[in-house]
């Protein structure tokens, strides 16, 4: 009889004898077949027979369906446990992961490193976007009590009372951790899924994504030039999200290992060096199958768990999709108290580690960072998708929120969006249109001197509109291939008339497909980002690698784009409407009693230039540009608004703010210049309550008048 289920035979029985530490010489005896049978197995050369096959479920002290499907291991091996790096023989002290220390207990540092690392391990051949789903889960009572238990807590618990007494920062985290959970009855479980993704594969110990994660710091393990990581810190924000250092893993391979895919179970503890009942322990351990091979089995490896095993661990996944669940045990979120841009409405009085605020703020962050990637148009599909949801006990607190770039960043994305459906335009002239051109980045040599060209990198630039939703306006923000925000900077020296705007940089492989020297671009760039990935610099991988005056590149990069944005947002002389309303196109200059004809600009000074808008309150905001002729310090000016109506006097509106921008003052109402000043600009915001007429449906007409005890 051929068995056809589950793992191949041959790689499943190798396995069970090695965790049975049984030879194949007496797996034969036991089953009344030659050495050369079993071995015939195990390489897949025959099948055993059905009653031969009973005798092998009876040597392997297991059930005949355990060797039928082939879905786990029997359970006549070693059982899993935890293992303990032991102390070092030099006497040597790790107190804690130095990798973790590169990063902030950060939700939002979080989302932006684990999703940036599923980016880089998508799989690209079907197209597919990787999806990516946050889960944050609170346990508390009899659904707390059975995770411990299926953590094997009584067993680490002695080795968390060593670590917590040390007085270093490793132990009060974790004396924090374990003061919540004992005395709010409660463990904050986060839990990132992704699929569509390589996933864990490789052996447990040489080269492979698995050992980079699992086993080793500082070990990237990326292909290809597009990939955001290269330092390998990234993982480490996994293990500095929890109080109690401890990270599970379930991974969905996408290529076999030891002939099967799914279920791949490990778990690491990371903690600072500790003595145990006498006993030194170095730092991290590992919850896993004892590998037989290693010197008294007392290291752990990776094992194919049951489905039983998976549930109590909290790491289903919804899928037999390729890719890995990564579940952070004690999760929680220093910065969210400390930082001012993160407050959301109804924060006041939530507990630091509220999973709702926990749940707002991954949302916001992932918004943030990867809106570009989770944009698609054209015959381009996003690449990335991105949801979070939160749990109590299993069942759901929050419902499952997927990320819509379109309202987390509205203009970069309608920017975008334009770029991939090839709708741009060269020049802004309607609302809601994207500008398109390019930008040169000369990129260097590899190793080379200070005259070096290693190709010149046509990065495109986008420019749009700014909304409100967009949070500060007149910025540009950059990106290469993998589409996650690098570097988010305002644009300097901008006009005060310049319409808010929003400015996308795509750079390498973000270009497009057509993009010349964008692979140079994409290798030259990360060589150029620090391990946050958050702007482009001089770092010592550029220095190295290219030259020292290489970042100079990138200074060159920044200028040309600045310059090509202003160009792009000049303003027409002649103004189209603004804010909403009618700008009147007469601006006069009186005495308000009785108008007089304008006299030379060589005489008075001339409000040459007025942008207006109606802001969300209703009031219109004003910024004037005023020429001032010679001798111009010794006028007195007060600007006054009024709506423009057909007939009859024109209602005079009070101003809420008035102030001087650049080379002049407010002084009792009106505008006193700066000596020897030829140009000058104030802005005003009008009072909504002294308006006689709705902004929206008005005009507006702003007189400079002169000030009391000035004639014109």
């Amino acid at each position: 009889m051929t068995v056809e289920a589950g793992e191949d035979f041959g790689p499943w029985l190798a396995r069970q004898l090695k965790l049975a530490d049984m030879t194949q010489t007496e797996l034969a005896q036991a089953v009344e077949v030659t050495r050369a049978a079993v071995s015939a197995w195990i390489t897949g050369r025959a099948t055993p027979r059905t009653e031969t096959i009973e005798r092998i479920a009876r040597a392997l002290n297991t059930d005949l369906a355990t060797v039928h499907t082939r879905t786990t291991d029997t359970q006549a091996g070693l059982p899993v446990s935890w293992y303990h790096r032991p102390g070092h023989a030099d006497g040597g002290r790790e107190l804690g992961n130095a990798a973790a220390f590169a990063f902030d207990a950060d939700v939002s540092v979080l989302a932006r490193e684990t999703c940036q690392n599923s980016l880089d391990e998508r799989l690209t051949a079907n197209g597919q976007p990787v999806r990516v789903r946050y889960t944050l889960h609170e346990l508390t009572g009899e659904t707390l009590a059975r995770f411990r238990e299926a953590i094997q807590w009584d067993e680490l618990y002695p080795h968390y009372e060593a670590a917590r007494a040390q007085d270093q920062k490793v132990g009060r985290v974790i004396d924090a951790g374990l003061r919540d959970m004992y005395e709010h009855d409660r463990l904050v479980l986060l839990r990132v899924d992704d699929y569509n993704a390589a996933g864990l594969t490789g052996d447990d110990y040489s080269d492979g994504r698995f050992a980079a994660v699992v086993r080793r710091q500082l070990d990237s393990h990326k292909s290809g030039t597009s990939a955001g990581g290269s330092y390998g810190l990234g993982k480490a924000t996994l293990w500095a999200t929890s109080r109690l250092g401890l990270v599970l893993m379930n991974s969905t391979l996408s290529e076999p290992h030891e002939g099967r895919t799914e279920r791949r179970l490990i778990g690491r503890l990371d903690l600072p060096w500790r003595l145990v009942d006498g006993e030194p322990w170095a730092g991290p351990a590992w919850l896993g199958r004892p590998d037989p091979e290693s010197p008294g089995a007392r290291v752990a490896r990776s094992w194919w768990a049951d489905e039983e095993t998976v549930a109590s661990l909290h790491l289903t996944r919804e899928s037999g999709e390729p890719g890995t669940s990564f579940l952070i045990v004690g999760a929680h979120d220093v910065a969210s108290l400390v930082d001012d841009n993160a407050a959301f409405e109804g924060d006041e009085g939530e507990d630091n580690d509220s999973i709702q605020r926990m749940h707002r703020r991954l949302v916001r962050a992932l918004g943030k960072n990867f809106w570009a990637a989770m944009t698609g148009g054209g015959d381009q599909l996003p690449l990335l998708e991105a949801s979070v949801r939160t749990l109590r006990n299993g069942d759901v607190a929050i419902a499952e929120q997927r990320v819509d770039p379109a309202v987390a960043q509205p203009s970069r994305t309608r920017a975008l969006k334009a770029f991939l459906d090839g709708t741009t335009v060269e020049r802004l002239t309607e609302s809601g249109q994207v500008a398109q051109t390019t930008v040169p980045l000369n990129l260097p040599a590899r190793g080379g001197g200070r005259a070096s060209q290693g190709g010149e990198h046509r990065a495109v630039l986008l420019v749009t509109d700014a909304e409100d939703a967009d949070g500060k306006p007149n910025r540009v923000t950059a990106m290469r291939g993998n589409r996650m925000t690098v570097r988010d900077a305002a644009v300097p020296g901008l006009s005060l008339s310049t319409n808010p705007f929003q400015a996308v940089l795509l750079t390498g492989a973000a270009a497009g497909r057509q993009a010349p020297f964008a692979a140079e671009a994409e290798e030259f760039l990360r060589a150029a980002e620090p391990p946050e990935h958050n702007k482009w610099g001089q770092t010592e991988e550029l220095t190295l690698t290219y030259s020292p005056s290489a970042y100079r590149r990138i200074t060159s990069l920044t200028r040309e784009t600045n310059a090509a944005i202003k160009e792009l947002v000049a303003r027409p002389k002649k103004r189209a409407k603004a804010g909403g309303g009618r700008l009147a196109e007469k601006v006069t200059v009186g005495t308000g009693k009785t108008r007089k004809p304008r006299l030379s600009a060589a005489t008075l000074p001339v409000l040459e230039e007025l942008d207006a808008q109606v802001l969300d309150s209703g009031a219109w905001q004003v910024i004037g540009e005023i020429r001032i002729p010679a001798g111009g310090h010794t006028w007195r000016l007060a600007p006054v608004a009024k709506f423009d109506v057909r007939s009859g006097p024109r209602p005079t509106i009070a101003w809420a703010e008035l102030a001087g921008v650049d080379n002049c003052e407010v002084v009792d109402g009106t505008l006193r210049f700066a000596d020897k000043a030829r140009s000058a600009t104030f802005r005003g915001i009008t009072d909504p309550a002294t308006h006689a007429v709705r902004s929206s449906l008005s005009g507006l007409v702003v007189e400079l008048r002169a000030g009391e005890g000035e004639s014109l």
